[in-house]
């Protein structure tokens, strides 16, 4: 009896890291891999390093890819990309579908009262210093 409960409980803790270590990380390590299989020349780029650069070259045979970084060649392995920054244009499309999907706001109005209240508030300090002088 005491055998099986340790056996269930080591296929237990297999299953655990299974499901919350090894499955998540195969398949963040597929996501990178699809990234760089799509990299290209003129890509902007960020290495592990936090080296931001120009895709110049890829090499697929070496696996290796150049990058130009203010004119500056250096060639790293691959799999030393950390992301690929998103096109301009692809970021503009990006806030345009956000923006649309926002409903309309009626911001002068909100600006409008804010207005009126600051107002009344000075017209209101302004009446408390006139009836604070008369009292005295």
């Amino acid at each position: 009896m005491g055998q099986l409960t340790s056996i269930l409980f080591i296929v237990v803790m297999f299953g655990f890291l299974y499901f919350f270590m090894i499955r998540p990380q195969r398949k963040q390590q597929q996501q990178h891999q699809q990234m760089l299989s799509k990299i290209k020349r003129g890509d902007k780029v960020t290495t592990i390093g936090r080296l931001h650069g120009v895709v110049d070259e890829v090499n697929e045979a070496e696996k290796t890819v150049t990058l130009d970084c203010d004119g500056i060649f250096l060639v790293f392995d691959l799999s030393a990309v950390a992301k690929i920054a998103p096109k301009a244009g692809a970021t503009a499309k990006a806030n345009d579908a956000k923006e649309a999907d926002k409903p309309a706001d009626d911001s002068a109005d909100t600006e409008e009262s804010h207005i009126d209240s600051a107002a009344s508030n000075v017209d209101d300090s302004a009446d408390s210093a006139s009836d604070d002088s008369e009292e005295k």
